[in-house]
């Protein structure tokens, strides 16, 4: 290969790179891409997406609540503690569709707000969306929600709307994409069921990355 020859296909190369750039800065569809496979169960018709959240988070070890109204939910967290023996200690997001429910209702919880640094027994928070097609809770990270109280308390209680239960992972990335601050969050994680591994001896060890309880309350009205 001669030196001259060389340098020609480095600056083809280069040249096809910057065309390849300038296509998608100019909106070029250019091939066609194949459509997503996505999971019948999620999608058939009459397919109740409820329904089918609530069988599939309990088929991933997580529980569920249901109760009509916000102002129901600080019993629910209650009766969730009680049945687990649980301290009566959480600590909440900061987030308004949380931090505003009415939680003096339930006297007896002791109630704090901000990220977890590790101590807290049960955090309490909103989801951006939970995906039927798999009992998947999807979580975004800001200064409203904090990653922390995602992992590391050992018991993490969900709160979402009924409205936010979608089919398909591509019906909750939309929501992501849309998020409140218009943009992507920096962090997005996708929760199914509580922490698990058995990486060691093949013996499932709960709570091995995070939390050791994961449950969702989901309120038939708006958050």
């Amino acid at each position: 290969m001669t030196t001259g020859t060389g340098r020609d296909r480095m600056l083809a190369s280069i040249k096809a790179g910057i065309s390849r750039q300038a296509e998608r800065r100019h909106g070029s569809a250019g091939p066609a891409k194949p459509a997503p496979i996505i999971p019948a169960r999620a999608t058939a018709p009459g397919v109740d997406v409820v329904d089918l959240f609530r069988t599939m988070l309990i088929a991933a070890k997580a529980t569920l609540d249901e109760v009509k109204t916000r102002d129901d939910v600080p019993a629910a967290v209650q009766k969730y503690l009680a049945a687990n023996n649980a301290e009566a200690r959480i600590r909440l997001s900061p987030d308004k569709r949380v931090s505003s429910i009415a939680w003096d209702k339930v006297p007896l919880l002791e109630i704090s707000s901000g990220r977890s640094h590790g101590k807290d027994p049960t955090s309490v928070t909103p989801a951006v969306a939970v995906v039927a097609e798999t009992g998947t809770v999807i979580l975004q990270s800001s200064s409203e929600t904090p990653t922390t109280l995602h992992f590391l308390p050992d018991q993490h209680v969900v709160v979402v709307a009924k409205s936010q239960i979608v089919g398909t992972y591509e019906d909750a990335l939309a929501r992501v994409k849309r998020g409140p601050d218009g943009g992507l969050p920096r962090t997005v994680n996708f929760v199914t069921g509580p922490s698990r591994s058995a990486d060691i001896g093949k013996i499932l060890l709960m709570g091995a990355h995070g939390p050791k309880k994961l449950h969702v309350i989901v309120v038939d009205e708006e958050l």
